[in-house]
């Protein structure tokens, strides 16, 4: 999706999702007088599938970005990431500064590589108790279980990662064994942020394109933090946005540990940080007013001398 004239804003989704995630940002920011870019991240909807695990490295998906802001002719680009796409704005501008004229992430606070990876943390703080992310590290085990029935899936997903199921989707008292989708409520009425033509959307996309290449980002964990020794340490030094939902169960991942004052230290210019109050996860979906009007006041800021 390409729309509008100016300044490059490319928007990055994340993880179930695609481009149309970003459907209620893509007008008000070509309305501001940006150029927006929607991909597809590879591996979902109409961009390419490769089919090797390590095809999903954040390395390659960093590429993936630098190579739209050069297809466009531009010098730099306004980014901005949801779920998955946070890391990968967010590490795109850590280690490509001078490509980068400002970063606004949803959902994910910004932090630099670890003294261990990502999933060995995860496999420390879950041990014996059921983790979204562990569970994706076996291929084809939750492939199998969401292509079962994809709407089923996106739904319960949708659903439980949402401000509107108060038990989050990420929930601590799980046992190992089970599934991901065990346990998840399946409303017979879905909040009204996600209209049924929404939710068709989404679940064509992913019974077209399955849930490999989108679920082997999780698997690329431990080979992002052994070949991005760079982000050690690595700050953000560009104008910065974050915005989340004040349930937004990410945010509680590492218990005791308050991620977003985290983030603070490692950002220089953090010029807006908003948690919405009672928003879930899906947080541009869910509260499109708030997030727009949110993202366009940190863009006013820029003014504007951004590098076509």
């Amino acid at each position: 999706m390409v729309e509008g004239d100016g300044p490059l804003a490319i928007l990055v989704h994340g993880w179930p999702e695609s481009w149309y995630s970003w459907r209620h940002q893509i007008a008000p920011l070509v309305a501001a007088g940006f150029r927006v870019v929607v991909p597809d991240v590879r591996g979902y909807g109409g961009s390419d599938k490769p089919q090797p695990i390590e095809a999903y490295d954040m390395a390659s998906i960093i590429g993936d970005v630098l190579g739209l802001i050069d297809h466009f002719d531009a010098a730099q680009a306004v980014l901005i990431g949801h779920d998955w796409g946070a890391p990968i704005v967010w590490n795109t501008t850590a280690l490509h500064p001078d490509r980068v004229r400002a970063v606004a992430a949803l959902s994910v606070p910004y932090s630099p590589r670890g003294k261990i990876s990502s999933i060995e943390l995860w496999r420390q703080l879950y041990a014996g108790r059921f983790f979204y992310q562990l569970y994706f590290q076996q291929p084809g085990v939750a492939e199998a279980e969401f292509e079962a029935d994809v709407r089923t899936a996106l739904r319960k997903l949708y659903f439980a990662g949402s401000g509107d199921y108060e038990r989050g989707m990420f929930r601590a008292d799980k046992a190992s064994h089970v599934r991901m989708l065990d346990a998840l409520p399946d409303p017979q009425v879905f909040p009204a942020w996600l209209a049924a033509e929404d939710l068709d959307y989404f679940v064509g996309e992913f019974e077209a394109s399955g849930f490999r290449g989108p679920l082997n980002r999780y698997r690329n964990q431990q080979r992002d933090w052994d070949n991005l020794s760079a982000l050690s340490g690595a700050r953000i030094t560009r104008p910065a946005c974050f915005i989340a939902g004040s349930r937004d169960g990410v945010l509680r991942f590492v218990p005791d540990v308050d991620l977003v004052e985290n983030m603070k230290r490692w950002i220089d210019d953090l010029r807006v940080c908003e948690l919405i109050d009672g928003a879930g996860h899906w947080i541009q979906q869910e509260r499109p007013e708030q997030v727009n009007m949110l993202l366009l006041g940190f863009l006013a800021t820029l003014g504007r001398a951004i590098h076509r």
